[in-house]
């Protein structure tokens, strides 16, 4: 059963307070700063679409996470998208059209759904599709990427279409994020960041958080370096363990309560500058917020699924809407179960329980 908190209002209140720092670390970049006010005319008005839902009886997530393709340029080490075959070096065989991708960010868009997080494999292999994201401005796609394929032509459309955000992923410093992600990335994406910051165009970065790199992922130093290259969003995505051998890697009770200790204070020294945790104190949320709660995954051949990492779906959006696929037995049976209600020792919970998510 749903807890007592109201999670629409809690998914709302989040939203409206990272528009609210959006517009606040945009006040410099003229070209940035219009569109976001834009963007936050857009959102509020989404916002009340799902609130006249949520009377309704019908609960609309204000996220959405779009894996736009299966395929990727690059092999890092523990990979969950290769850890579950959902990543292949094979050519992709039946991945939605980007027509199909447009259509879904239409119903979306219609929904009051007000971000969509485009992810892979690597999404800027699927140029296609973010022209379709690009022509959307009511909704902002955060676009998770390496950072190794943008080129003059993704420039040219970054800078008409400020809907779309790359998020560049690293795992901390230059040792650490070329020997994950293969030697001289760290040099590329850093690279990549000085030209978006010539061109003052927005961007963020992604760093996955374990119990090895969470203290220099959360320091100074490495956080300065970011802020010198007018990175403006710094997302912790916390490590989810893909086998039983990396469950020590991932953060438990102890890891977050620093973690939250360290918000609070990177968040005051750094006013120009956002910064997001994922999943975050689940304990504030009501539990996990996969399976429609806050957000859904739509894979790359479009099955409707809990969450990237917990990669089970029983409905296709090819052959239904959006709206019905939020209602799919599976996702109401995750709600109703009080999985994603449930205490687990670390990463994610329907990872702890995917035999009994598998059942259902």
């Amino acid at each position: 059963m749903e807890t007592k908190m109201n999670i629409q209002e809690y998914m709302t209140a989040g939203v409206e307070n990272i528009i609210r720092n959006a517009l606040k670390v945009t006040l410099t970049n003229p070209a940035q700063s219009i569109f976001m006010t834009r963007f936050a005319a857009a959102s509020k008005a989404a916002s009340k679409k799902r609130q006249i839902s949520e009377k309704e009886g019908e609960h609309i997530p204000a996220f959405l996470i779009a894996s736009i393709t299966s395929s990727c340029n690059l092999h890092c080490a523990g990979c969950y998208a290769r850890a579950l075959h959902s990543c292949e070096d094979t050519e992709p065989i039946k991945q939605l059209s980007a027509e199909e991708w447009d259509h879904i960010f239409e119903q979306a868009e219609n929904l009051g759904i007000s971000f969509i997080l485009l992810a892979g494999g690597e999404p800027m292999i699927r140029r296609d599709v973010i022209e379709k994201a690009g022509n959307r401005p009511k909704i902002l796609f955060p676009i998770f990427t390496n950072g190794t394929l943008i080129d003059d032509t993704y420039m040219k459309m970054l800078k008409k279409c400020r809907n779309l955000l790359p998020i560049f992923s690293i795992e901390g410093k230059e040792k650490q994020t070329d020997t994950r992600r293969g030697e001289g990335v760290y040099e590329k994406v850093f690279s990549a960041m000085e030209v978006m910051q010539k061109e003052k165009l927005l961007f963020g970065s992604s760093v996955t958080v374990t119990k090895e790199n969470l203290e220099e992922v959360t320091s100074d130093d490495f956080i300065r370096k970011l802020e010198q290259r007018d990175c403006k969003a710094l997302f912790f995505v916390e490590f989810v363990p893909m086998s039983p051998e990396s469950q020590e890697l991932a953060p438990g009770d102890e890891e977050r309560t620093y973690m939250n200790k360290r918000l609070s204070e990177i968040r005051e020294a750094y006013p120009n500058m956002i910064f997001l945790s994922f999943p975050g104190d689940e304990k504030s949320s009501g539990g996990c917020i996969a399976a429609g709660r806050g957000f859904f995954h739509i894979n790359s051949h479009g099955g409707a699924e809990p969450c990237p990492f917990s990669p089970y779906s029983d409905v296709n959006v090819r052959d239904t809407s959006l709206q019905e696929a939020l209602h799919s037995g599976l996702f109401m049976k995750l709600q109703n179960s009080g999985i994603l209600m449930e205490d687990h020792a670390g990463g994610c919970v329907l990872f702890e329980n995917r035999d009994k998510v598998e059942s259902f």
